[in-house]
């Protein structure tokens, strides 16, 4: 009853029959479809027009070429689950929903969170997803078609999506049976997720609409389907490379992704919808630690996934709207996850809840300079006392801790992004700024129990007075 609510009252001040909580800005008219690809442990460097050497990916090139590529884009978070809640909520880590990965069987979303699906929804946009929600299992309040989607297609699980060729895909409310596949491999899953796709943009296609393809690869699978954990019907066009297998399946991986991305760019262009959908590349966090070294992935910065620093949480992030996006650019502006809501809503003319995080980063997206940036970011990750990871970027300033109370490093990635010198010594004042953020930026939340264990360790909450 009271999602019911909460959308009606937003319908309602989107149409102007209630004082609005935030003025949306005069937008283009008709309103953009919005096409959202994020890859999952796709790093900063994987991507050719991010530098790139060995693995191929010319179609988003391509759409690199077309539009802008942004070089200080991040993530959610440095793992799955909070960087979605984040994407999804408008909120960063210290306030969103679903804060790790684990517990998040007890951190789905609940009837008053509020998505970019259910914000999009009220300005009349028709939203589908394909591939890992994270956020809701099937016959829960957390499922993404009770979050605003209209249809969802994929895994709805987390540890489900670690099979490729699942013998199920979630499917709006019900399963796609794909009996056998486990060892036929007849399916592999992420081309059916593709498949998906592509229906949804040609059914959708009077708009607007707005596509969240959360793909998984080239996320590692599960072990027991192939024994380099990254399996791929093919390793082509890398078959005859000079490297071990898992290099070639994650090469393989990828430009299976970026062929992909090309045919859903494709397909919006013989449509006629080019000028009038913006498309957004990018992953859900930096490459996990397992993956072949000589790809460089986390490009120049320090760190992989579950890490706060750069390679954790910096992410490529390719945007395409010919004629409102400028072609060929790169834009080093300073944005998040949780400004994806924002930035949506006053593309769509929609209102946003007030206790979000997030900015709009319109300005950006057109070429320009944010007018009131961000005072600071903020990420943290592993919910007890000796896994307690902190991060703030504020301004150039980047201060990192690890552990309850410990030491926070300090580094200027204006002069050093891959974190290699700690200046926390010679600048107190700005460590004992960022020490306040790290305080301040996160609210205790009831889902995560203080002292609970659920994976050999209690959860703890930091003292936020």
């Amino acid at each position: 009853m009271q999602r019911i609510i909460l959308v009606v009252l937003l319908t309602l001040l989107v149409n102007g029959a209630m004082a609005p909580r935030v003025m949306a800005a005069e937008t283009p008219a008709p309103r953009p479809n919005i096409i959202f690809i994020m890859a999952d442990d796709l790093g900063f460097g994987d991507l050719g027009c991010y530098g790139q050497q060995r693995i191929h990916t010319p179609r988003i090139d391509e759409l690199a070429r077309q539009g802008t590529k942004f070089t200080q884009a991040y993530a959610g978070g440095c793992v799955c689950t909070p960087s979605r809640s984040c994407l999804m909520t408008g909120t960063h880590g210290g306030h969103t929903p679903a804060r790790d990965n684990v517990p998040h069987y007890r951190t789905y979303l609940q009837d008053d969170d509020v998505t970019v699906a259910e914000v999009l929804s009220t300005a009349g946009y028709r939203c589908g997803g394909v591939g890992k929600w994270s956020l809701g299992d099937a016959g829960t309040v957390g499922r993404a078609t009770n979050q605003g989607f209209d249809t969802w297609f994929g895994y709805l699980n987390q540890d489900h999506a670690h099979y490729y060729y699942t013998e199920y895909l979630d499917d709006d409310e019900g399963r796609l049976s794909l009996a056998g596949n486990t060892q036929t491999r007849a399916h592999y899953s992420h081309d059916l997720l593709v498949e998906r796709a592509l229906e949804f943009v040609l059914a959708s296609k009077d708009g607007p609409f707005f596509l969240y393809a959360a793909f998984t690869v080239p996320h590692f699978g599960s072990a027991s389907e192939d024994a380099t954990r990254l399996p791929v019907p093919s390793d082509a066009p890398y078959s005859d490379e000079p490297w071990d297998q898992q290099a070639k399946n994650y090469a393989a991986m990828i430009t299976r992704l970026d062929g992909d991305v090309g045919r859903i760019a494709d397909l919006v262009d013989s449509l006629g919808l080019a000028e009038n959908t913006l498309i957004i590349v990018t992953s859900d966090h930096g490459p996990w630690h397992g993956m072949p070294k000589l790809f460089d992935s986390a490009g120049p910065f320090r760190g992989e996934k579950r890490d706060v620093y750069e390679g954790g949480i910096r992410v490529p992030f390719v945007a395409r709207w010919p004629g409102h996006v400028p072609a060929g650019a790169t834009n080093d502006a300073v944005f998040a996850f949780w400004d994806m809501m924002p930035t949506f809503a006053e593309l769509a003319g929609a209102q946003t809840p007030d206790d979000i995080d997030g900015i709009s980063v319109v300005e950006a997206l057109r070429g320009g300079e944010l007018a009131a940036p961000h005072d600071y970011l903020y990420w943290d990750y592993g919910h007890n006392r000796k896994t307690y990871h902190q991060a703030v970027r504020m301004g150039d300033w980047k201060g990192v801790r690890h552990g309850a109370g410990g030491p926070i490093e300090l580094y200027d990635l204006s002069r050093d992004e891959g974190e290699t010198t700690n200046l926390a010594d010679s600048q107190p004042d700005v460590v004992h700024r960022i020490e306040r953020i790290m305080r301040e930026a996160v609210t205790p939340s009831p889902r995560y129990e203080v002292g609970k264990r659920y994976t050999g360790s209690a959860i703890w909450t930091p003292d936020t007075r």
